[in-house]
């Protein structure tokens, strides 16, 4: 089969390659996907560039853990009758060494997840690092239904998969967002109210969040740590939370006693540890909001597999908006038409 791997840590264009490599066989427990759309996260972008400075952990790693297509094979113990379905999985590179980035992928079968009639392969393949993650901070401290929900940066992966999922679960949802190209964005996942933050400093930011829930904030889902606690704090009601799943620096101050006076509680939220409970019921979950109407991403780019170097080094430099996939040829059937034909 065709893949892309690297084999030291480094700039995209220098360990990134692309060539002939064994098909893998499924387990037992295990699907083989022929993959049709290969996301491209940042976290991808960090583990090759060895960011947080944990090295290779494998001697060869298939990069992407997120991905769609259709399973041809499966292993001992899964049923047959999952041979051509349509899928998207997650974790594929997930404390494994052979992602996405190729013509086919084994995954455990409760990884990958029957696509809903008339959802494209390349939308799957945005879903798994930031849906999961969304879901979780949307839900880490209970119900939302009938509560307020702030999404910062609600025009990235994660905050339009948290707008959605916080709308769908009942919550008044209010985002931040950038620019005015970002609020369209947004505005698209479900946000019932969108702040653009450019221009405009916390007090005013602070003061336009206030006018849509006079009585504070329930619930923040929080993309900038660092930046933002000083002003998520005085939004907060007795006892709210925040999930928060970013952060720019890594060491970040925080407004101690406030937070101590009004009870309030702090998930810090890392995706590829949470228990498959929760990993579940997020593509539950997700897949319901697709079925309800949700439309998913934009695809800002295509590239091909030759060109994942190129894929890379657009994810870091934010050169497109909307999500990026590598797309397959071979298994293009269902990219962008219903998978129901």
């Amino acid at each position: 089969m065709k893949a892309a791997w690297y084999e030291r840590q480094g700039s995209a264009a220098s360990v990134l390659v692309v060539g002939d490599l064994a098909e893998p066989e499924p387990g037992p427990g295990e699907v083989r996907i022929r993959v049709a759309a290969s996301g491209i996260n940042p976290g991808d972008v960090k583990k090759r560039q060895d960011a947080f400075r944990v090295g290779m952990p494998f001697p060869r790693v298939i990069p992407h853990s997120d991905g769609a297509g259709t399973v041809d094979k499966v292993g001992e113990s899964v049923s047959a009758s999952r041979v051509g379905e349509h899928v998207w999985c997650f974790g594929a590179q997930t404390y494994r060494p052979f992602g996405t980035a190729a013509e086919y992928v084994v995954v455990p079968s409760e990884q990958a997840v029957p696509l809903p009639d008339r959802i494209c392969l390349e939308q799957g393949a945005c879903l798994g690092i930031p849906g999961i993650t969304a879901h979780r901070a949307v839900h880490a401290a209970g119900s939302v239904d009938g509560r307020v929900v702030l999404v910062q940066g609600g025009a990235g992966a994660v905050g339009q998969c948290a707008i959605a999922l916080a709308r769908q679960a009942g919550a008044l949802v209010i985002a931040t967002v950038r620019s005015v190209g970002d609020r369209d964005v947004a505005q698209r996942a479900g946000a019932h109210h969108v702040i653009e933050t450019s221009g405009r400093g916390a007090t005013a930011i602070i003061d336009l969040v206030r006018s849509w829930a006079p009585r504070g904030v329930n619930h923040i889902i929080e993309v900038a740590f660092d930046q933002n606690i000083t002003a998520d704090e005085p939004l907060l009601v007795l006892g709210g939370s925040i999930a928060a799943y970013a952060t720019g620096s890594p060491t970040p101050a925080i407004p101690f006693w406030p937070l101590v006076f009004k009870n309030v509680r702090l998930f810090f939220l890392g995706s590829d540890d949470f228990p498959p409970v929760d990993k579940q019921a997020a593509a539950g979950a997700l897949n319901e909001a697709l079925r309800g109407g949700w439309p998913g991403f934009e695809i800002g780019a295509r590239f091909p597999l030759e060109s994942i170097a190129a894929a890379h080094e657009a994810v870091e430099r934010r050169t497109v908006t909307g999500r990026i996939v590598i797309t397959f040829p071979g298994a293009a059937q269902g990219l962008n038409i219903s998978t129901d034909g």
